[in-house]
């Protein structure tokens, strides 16, 4: 196995889950068998219990696991499937190490971070190599250089490439060139201080990535090179786009792809890039453009909602037309301000997505009951699927007090309820209905259509669903669920004699892909183009 470690320097959030799955798109090209694996060195076990606003979307896996949103980006350029073990955190590994001294597995040994902690690390890693089957195993280690939480990952990768040796692992290290306006330069300092503290660590980065806003003159990548010692084409320039997936194109064009072979060995062939660069020729040719609002409560950092912004434009690519999505918050509808409102009426689409807690659900309500009454297409997910059958109980069945137990444990119309095997669940950490579950698509029904076929695999991640007391009185007043779980949930919702009014428990956002759009994606979007 080979493998390839990514770092960050300067300041965090520059895209290391972008650079990493590109360097992984470079390999797969070269039908070189590729893998991810994302390091999160807070202490939490896992991304579930995180803010939105702090950590954005929480990104779960087919096998149930609340990760990193980077795991995203990795499904999404590579083309894999991952699943919980390719997201470490420091929660997990201190809870393997503390299992271990409590069984006895130290037995006569003071526990400490080296050896034991960071030979944790290093397991956890050639383990998911090694399960996979990949030539190659990324590791993107989250943070930046320097701090306190990421120490026992650095010395554990430098321990990594000293055991495996230095022909075996490559050092990526992206870091941030600022341009300053007043002197119209780009300012290289950032980058060598970054890099002299990764050495500081025994790490010697093969490569530079190097984010800045406008493209690096060849002296710049002198400079960074003399400064850094690394070879000038292992300086590798990526200034903005304005659509991520050209960037492992823009990587190849500078040759970053037959460095990275040549430095690790690798025999991996001409590249082929030719159904990525249809997707992209796809979204630069459209000439069209649909709005679609995006009802939500996190819309101030729309990476809370990052794996359903890009199914849409996977959609769009699809359909032919550019998706120009309209962030719009619910609680701004639901203090019924009109600027809102505008934004939400000129949309040829909305989509109401997940969430958790009570901010804001009038508000997504007043928007379903929108799109559902002047016959807008609509798509809700999750927490938009529930809150559909509360729209709709509410105005149609005339239970006006309607409601998720969620949010009105007393409510007189239970529509929406707490799931039976949550009733005795205590601790919220990884306790919900998670990852890939059956589900059966009613024949004749529109979502059947849609994925040509009877039963899919779905990633879930809820603990409440609609009531089944209730669905009978429902589908008796013109709402249909044509699609139930083996076991009879309710998990699609769809109105016959509207143009398109979709909700579905599960989250179908996880598994869109560039070229392989989600079904529940492409009807909206489809729909919203012929408007």
């Amino acid at each position: 196995m080979k493998f390839i470690v990514v770092t960050g320097g300067v300041v965090s959030g520059i895209g290391k889950g972008i650079t990493t799955a590109s360097i992984g798109k470079l390999l797969s090209a070269r039908d070189i068998e590729v893998t991810a694996i994302k390091i999160d060195p807070y202490i939490n076990v896992d991304a579930g219990t995180m803010n939105p606003f702090q950590h954005g979307e929480v990104f779960v896996t087919e096998d149930g696991v609340e990760t990193d949103l980077d795991l995203g980006h990795y499904e999404r350029f590579m083309g894999v499937t991952l699943s919980g073990a390719h997201n470490i955190t420091t929660g997990k590994i201190y809870q393997r190490v503390i299992r271990k001294e409590r069984r006895g597995d130290y037995l006569g040994e003071t526990v400490q971070v080296i050896p034991h902690v960071t030979d944790e690390i290093k397991s956890w890693i050639r383990n998911v190599g090694r399960a996979s089957g990949a030539e190659v195993v990324l590791v993107e280690i989250g943070g930046t250089v320097g701090d306190i939480e990421g120490m026992p990952f650095y010395e554990a990768v430098r321990q990594l490439q000293l055991e495996e040796g230095r022909e075996n692992v490559m050092f990526v290290h992206l870091t941030y060139v600022p341009y300053l306006k007043h002197t119209e330069e780009l300012k290289t300092k950032p980058t060598q201080h970054s890099v002299k503290e990764l050495r500081s660590l025994g790490i010697q980065p093969d490569a530079i990535v190097c984010r800045c806003e406008y493209p690096l003159s060849e002296s710049v990548k002198r400079k960074i090179a003399l400064h850094t010692n690394v070879p000038k084409r292992a300086v590798i320039d990526a200034h903005d786009t304005d659509l991520v997936y050209k960037v492992p194109l823009m990587f190849e064009e500078q040759g970053f792809g037959e460095y990275i072979c040549e430095r690790l060995g690798l025999d991996g062939g001409e590249p082929d890039y030719s159904d990525w660069e249809e997707f992209i020729e796809r979204i630069e040719n459209a000439e069209e453009t649909v709005k679609i609002a995006v009802v939500g409560k996190y819309v101030d950092l729309p990476d809370a909602y990052i794996s359903i912004r890009e199914a849409l434009i996977h959609a769009g690519a699809e359909v032919g037309v550019n998706v120009d999505i309209e962030w719009v918050d619910a609680e701004e509808l639901e203090a019924g301000r009109s600027e809102a409102w505008e934004r939400l009426q000129e949309a040829d689409g909305v989509l109401v997505p997940g969430g958790f807690g009570k901010r804001g659900v009038e508000g997504k309500i007043e928007a379903i009951r929108y799109a559902r009454e002047e016959e807008v297409p609509f798509l809700g997910i999750c927490l938009g699927f529930q809150l559909a059958v509360v729209e709709y109980a509410r105005n149609e069945l005339g239970y006006e007090e309607a409601h998720s137990t969620e949010f009105n444990p007393d409510t007189k119309y239970p529509v929406v309820d707490l799931l039976p095997e949550q009733r005795e669940v205590e601790e919220k950490g990884g306790t919900m209905r998670l990852g890939a579950e059956p589900v059966v698509l009613e024949e004749g029904s529109l979502i059947r259509k849609l994925y040509g076929k009877e039963v899919v695999l779905e990633r879930h991640r809820h603990r409440y669903e609609v009531n089944p007391k209730y669905a009978p009185k429902l589908e008796d007043h013109g709402l249909r669920f044509t699609g139930r779980s083996p076991d009879g949930r309710m998990e699609v919702l769809e109105l016959p004699d509207h143009p398109y009014f979709v909700g579905t428990q599960y989250h179908p956002e996880f598994k869109s892909r560039p070229g392989e759009p989600s079904p529940p994606f492409l009807g909206l979007v489809s729909a919203a183009a012929e408007r």
